[in-house]
């Protein structure tokens, strides 16, 4: 599994910024960064070097911070290579709450997603042969 932190960030100009500078001064390199924006605020999830300093430093700062754990597979960079897998969890009625891609290396993608069962979720990808990957991989 990956530890993520999602930060909570008020939709104004500059927040993004501030926040990012904040890792900066702390010395906090960034592995992966996604922003998704509602009316009022944004939701920014990152992974680190260093997740449980960066909670630190940005809770000091005053943003809300949380963590949580996504699982992380690859897939075929191909067409219909995420679609197998989204096949497999929607037979076992696993609920995604969101997916992202980290990247891709020899022709495979990193897929990170939040699911409401992460160890059931771990065994069915394992059942199927598709290994998932932890942390170490940062």
């Amino acid at each position: 599994m990956i530890n993520q932190i999602a930060v909570f960030l008020e939709n104004r100009t500059g927040r993004l910024s501030e926040m990012c500078k904040i890792l900066a001064e702390n010395n906090i390199n960034l592995a992966a960064v996604s922003l998704a924006d509602a009316s009022d605020y944004g939701v920014v999830r990152l992974l680190t070097y260093d997740n449980e300093l960066a909670k630190e430093v940005l809770t000091k700062a005053g943003f809300v911070v949380s963590c949580n754990d996504l699982l992380a597979f690859h897939v075929d960079d191909k067409p219909g290579g995420l679609a197998k897998i989204l096949k497999i969890l929607e037979e076992e009625n696993i609920f995604i709450s969101y997916l992202y891609t980290l990247g891709i290396k020899d022709n495979k993608a990193l897929i990170l997603v939040k699911v409401d069962d992460l160890v059931k979720t771990k065994e069915i990808l394992k059942k199927k042969s598709i290994e998932t990957i932890d942390n170490t991989f940062l």
